[in-house]
Formats: structure tokens, sequence, C-alpha cells
């Protein structure tokens, strides 16, 4: 797609404001509908969200938007903490630098800039669980919740070891990169090919170009993510959560365990646990029809 097509599909990045904090979005042109916000993992920016699910989203009657949260992509990087490991900052419940309330803050500080007084939640891995935290503590601005390849969201310290598998991770983690534009792309790379569904084929021309394309520093941005994945969460049990809630999960993901999702659509009375043959931790390409529609089933409830 050439690069002025490119821009078309998106609006001109905007910014929302939690106090201090500036929070970067944008919206799918030509999208109508019932609002629909989607929301990011760990470390990395709205741009991973592959256009072609979120067009899908569009021909189902969904006016889509996304956002980076609060230390990744072009949202407000927050100042240094003492931890700059994000398994030490995970299990120590090390979050010196904001709370969960503050990231799901966020988020409703989006929906304000846009307009939407109220929107339907899609998060995939930590934003999957911040979409079952959004609906928690703003239960009045959340019409219903996507979440897909995360863990419960009321779990947290040495408790979130149950849910991980460690192989991918470790393996991240030992990996190193040149500095600059070249080193970012192939720390995108290799995150991108190690989530990918093993059932599926991986793309790896596709992804080179639109990770290249929006380049993203957050996949080996170690201080940020901890900051991020280190912030405590003080809010209502998942149990509490009532709105309509479809949880999706890989049964071949290789970062979240199955458990993640068996659980999270166990402890909520109104959700209904999808699981997804051969898929890893990501929405391979075959799957985004029937994600889709499944999105949508599940708003119309």
């Amino acid at each position: 797609m050439a690069d002025d097509a490119l821009r078309d599909t998106w609006t001109t990045t905007a910014f929302a404001h939690n106090g201090g904090v500036a929070i970067a979005y944008d919206r799918l042109v030509a999208s109508s509908g019932d609002p629909l916000l989607l929301v990011m993992g760990l470390g990395t920016s709205r741009f991973w969200w592959p256009l072609g699910l979120c067009t899908e989203f569009s021909q189902r009657g969904f006016d889509v938007a996304r956002y980076d949260q609060r230390d990744a992509g072009q949202s407000t990087r927050m100042p240094d903490t003492s931890t700059s490991n994000p398994f030490a900052a995970l299990f120590g419940k090390k979050g010196d630098a904001y709370t969960a309330e503050d990231m799901t803050d966020d988020a409703i500080a989006v929906l304000d800039a846009l307009g939407w007084q109220r929107a339907h939640v899609f998060g995939h891995s930590m934003g999957g669980t911040m979409a079952q935290r959004i609906a928690l503590r703003h239960p009045d601005r959340v019409l219903s919740v996507t979440t897909s390849a995360a863990v419960p969201s009321d779990v947290s310290g040495l408790a979130v070891a149950g849910y991980l598998r460690f192989g991918l991770l470790a393996k991240l983690a030992r990996m190193r990169f040149p500095e600059g534009r070249e080193g970012d792309i192939d720390a995108s790379l290799a995150v991108a090919r190690g989530v990918a569904s093993p059932d599926y084929p991986f793309d790896e021309s596709a992804a080179r170009e639109w990770i290249g394309r929006q380049v993203d520093s957050g996949p080996r941005d170690t201080k940020a993510q901890s900051r991020q994945i280190g912030a405590q969460w003080h809010g209502p049990k998942l149990s509490e959560l009532d709105k309509p809630t479809l949880v999706l999960h890989g049964d071949k993901d290789p970062i979240v365990r199955t458990r993640g999702g068996r659980v999270t659509a166990k402890r909520i009375t109104a959700a209904r646990y999808l699981e997804l043959p051969g898929v890893g931790h990501d929405l391979p390409q075959a799957l985004w029809s029937r994600v889709a529609t499944e999105v949508r089933a599940n708003a119309d409830r």
C-alpha cells in the first residue's frame, strides 16, 4: 500500500490528556457505528493492531479507535524508576511509577477526547488485562469486553507465574540488538516472529514492512516495560465484572498458558470462552474475519 493511502487509513495522531500524561490515539478513517476501543499489550504501540483486522471490525459496524498506553508508542514516557527488569517489577510488585488505575484512566481520557460516552473495549495480551480493569473501574463507560491472550486482572506478584510460559520470554530477554532504527526493527521482528501462531504462516516480509513503516522502540525498552508491568491494581475483583465478555486464547500461546483465559472466563459471570486451535500469542490473518464476527456477537449481547 502506498504511503499516501496508509496516511489516509488512520486519522492524524491526536492526544488525550490525563493530568500531565499525553495519550496518543487515532481512528480508522471512514469507520462508523458502535465505538470500539483497542488496547495493545506490554511495551508495544497501537501500530501493532493489524489493519486488516481493524477493517473487519469496521465492516461489522464498529467505529474503531486505538491508543498507545503510557510508556509506549507516541504517548508520554514516564521518568525512570529504580527497576529496569520487567520480571523483577512484576514479581516484586515494584510499581513505584504509577498505578494500574492510572492506566485505566488514560483509556477514559481517550474516550472523552473522542466524544464517546461509552465504548466496547478489546484488549490483547497485557491490553486484555487492562480491558478487564477499565470495565471494572469505569463500568458506566464500557459496553462489552473482549480480552485476548491475557491473564486475569486481579492476579499479581508471584501468582502471575502460574499463568506464564517463560521459554520465549527468557529467550527474548537475552537477545541484544544494535542501537538505532535497525536495532528497533530487528527487536520488533524477533517479538513478532516469537509470538506468531505455529499452525499459521508467518509472513516475515509483511511484518518487516509494517514494522519498518512504524518503528517502535518499545519491544526493547525494558525500563518502560518495567513501569507498565509493575503498575499495581487496587480495584475490584474480576468476579465483579458484569459486562458481556468474550475471552479469546490460542491453545499454542508461547507466553500465556490457556489457564489464563480459562480462569478469566470462569470468574466472569457474563463471559464466553473461545479457545483458538493452533494460535499463538497473536491473531493470525486467517482468523481476522472470525474474530471480528465473534466481537460483534459479543457486543450485540
